[in-house]
């Protein structure tokens, strides 16, 4: 498993992180959440107060926060000017405006390198999975693994609301199935790399199936093509 990537790919509520993590567990490699990232630095701009409903304020202050990811599998996370951000990046107010964050170019394109690096220092260490929307197609086109992982939108929901339970950004099935619509349209319509499938990526349909079915399903399909 030398040098291995493995990108996951898929909207939110899909399963990515759970069977991302479970599958980098498996195999022993490294994990990374891009989206963590593009969620640390909409976090980082709504501190400075910077006007999130203008892409040329954004592209401006692109450059200035400082992000560290750690890539273990069983505790990943994300600090910005060496501040724990893993907790606040999960909160309504950042999920809420991410998409308008993660759409600006000069944001994509500093965050793709920096992804890019990551992997490159995960591949001596055996390699490493990256879940995110544009891993298989822009971070990491020449993975030889590549999943796209699809849910209804139901399930996906439902999924979303389980995990808020007990915490303070807590919500309902029809909030959640409303916000993912709209989320799905921002992504995948952007001009910035936008969310989608790349042509030689497995479409798996996670509906019917457990968090260990996804898991044995993907390692099934990374030793075929790996």
């Amino acid at each position: 498993m030398s040098g291995l990537v493995v990108a996951m790919d898929g909207p939110s509520g899909s399963g990515k992180s759970s069977a991302s993590r479970g599958v980098a567990r498996a195999l022993g490699l490294r994990y990374l959440d891009t989206g963590a990232m593009y969620r640390a630095i909409t976090w980082w701009m709504l501190q400075q107060g910077v006007d999130l409903a203008d892409p040329a304020a954004i592209a401006a202050r692109a450059g200035e926060p400082v992000l560290v990811m750690t890539t273990d599998p069983d505790a990943p996370g994300v600090t910005v000017g060496g501040v724990d951000v893993n907790g606040p990046i999960r909160g309504p107010e950042v999920t809420g405006a991410v998409s308008a964050v993660s759409a600006v170019p000069e944001v994509r394109r500093r965050l793709v390198a920096l992804q890019q690096e990551i992997i490159a220092a995960s591949l001596p260490e055996g390699g490493i999975v990256v879940e995110g929307r544009d891993t298989g197609t822009v971070v990491a086109p020449d993975a030889p693994v590549k999943i796209y992982l699809t849910a209804s939108a139901d399930a996906r929901a439902r999924r979303r609301t389980a995990e808020l339970i007990g915490t303070a950004a807590e919500t309902t099935v029809e909030t959640q199935k409303a916000d993912m619509a709209r989320r799905d349209t921002l992504d995948s319509t952007r001009k910035a790399d936008p969310l989608a499938m790349a042509a030689d990526a497995i479409e798996l349909d996670t509906t019917p199936l457990t968090l260990d079915d996804v898991i044995a399903e993907v390692l099934r399909l990374v030793k075929e093509r790996a």
